[in-house]
């Protein structure tokens, strides 16, 4: 029997990204694999977490995530709550699963909607139509063609010789295609391709792409949209490819940035090394900041992220009395600072 091969164009475009994106992760495997502190890939994991459930319409922010995952209450509702908890207990998983298996799969998605479907683990049983403002979208496949759709993607994944790269994004777009799960298909198919591309280099675990294409998450729509008027993967692909690239430009995992980043949340503790809360207009002033929103996010959002200064209110993230604070990890870099 011939095996499936899922529709796909190479274009040079392609290429060009393949082997500026492997170049990247190459220096970053050989120069800085050993910079990636627990801190920050807690705080890439947060953002990933935060970005990838944000696109499935949740409201809860960077720092209500963190404050979840560090069993802290938060006010929010239930179900958003049991998203982040699920979705953090998914990707620490991750490592323990084969991309090819769909036991893994079934596995995934059961901690993944844990709690918030009946159906977690299960292939769905109906039909289902994707819809953005009460069109529609995409049609999936019928229930009953689910199991060798998704036997066939996943023998294809076992045997491809194709680059991981390029694999991994076809994998995704397939993936969505199906539809396999009555719900959390989106946040299952970003998953699984960290999957992938953590199998072909164990650093891109950490890699936050998913803030990227909630950033641009119109285009993340209409490169699916394309793909599927096409009928192959090829507007995807490009589209996924470019998204790696630029995180890995300007994510928190370059060089570049996480050098910049721990100089300044570096500066951002000492600030608050002698235990004296602190508005954001006054930390601003410790640091002779002007501009709020570089206060935002070159200091103080990745200091919450990586858990090392918390906000008095947890629960008003916006309030005007909000004032911050080192954590336990916070006061522990403060003392090796002095």
């Amino acid at each position: 029997m011939k095996r499936y091969q899922p529709p796909l164009t190479l274009t040079p475009g392609m290429l060009t990204l393949v082997a500026s994106i492997a170049e990247q992760v190459g220096q970053l495997t050989e120069r800085r694999a050993s910079s990636l502190t627990p801190q920050l890939r807690r705080g890439n994991r947060i953002r990933t977490i935060q970005a990838s459930l944000a696109i499935e319409n949740n409201t809860l922010s960077v720092e209500q995530v963190t404050a979840v995952l560090e069993g802290r209450r938060v006010l929010g509702l239930p179900r958003e709550i049991q998203e982040v908890r699920n979705a953090f207990a998914a990707y620490e998983a991750m490592p323990g699963w084969q991309p090819g298996s769909r036991k893994d799969l079934l596995a995934a998605h059961g901690l993944l909607m844990h709690g918030l479907v009946d159906d977690a683990g299960h292939l769905r049983q109906g039909g289902v139509g994707i819809y953005r403002e009460g069109r529609l979208l995409h049609m999936a496949p019928p229930a009953a063609r689910l199991a060798g759709l998704i036997d066939d993607l996943l023998d294809w994944v076992r045997s491809t010789d194709l680059h991981p790269l390029i694999a991994s994004c076809v994998f995704h777009y397939e993936f969505e295609f199906i539809h396999p799960f009555q719900d959390g298909n989106g946040r299952m198919g970003r998953l699984w391709q960290t999957l992938m591309l953590t199998q072909w280099r164990p650093v891109l675990a950490w890699l936050p792409v998913e803030t990227v294409i909630r950033e641009q998450q119109e285009d993340y729509y209409a490169a699916l949209s394309a793909a599927d008027r096409l009928a192959e993967a090829t507007p995807f692909v490009e589209f996924m490819l470019q998204a790696l690239h630029r995180a890995l430009l300007e994510g928190s995992l370059s060089d570049q940035v996480t050098d910049q980043v721990t100089d300044q949340v570096n500066a951002l503790i000492t600030a608050l090394a002698d235990g004296v809360e602190r508005k954001a207009g006054e930390l601003m002033d410790c640091l002779q900041l002007a501009h709020r929103p570089t206060f935002r996010k070159n200091y103080l959002t990745p200091a919450l992220t990586a858990g090392l200064v918390e906000m008095t209110d947890p629960d008003s993230p916006r309030s005007p009395v909000q004032k911050y604070r080192l954590t336990a990890s916070g006061r522990a870099v403060a003392g090796r600072q002095g």
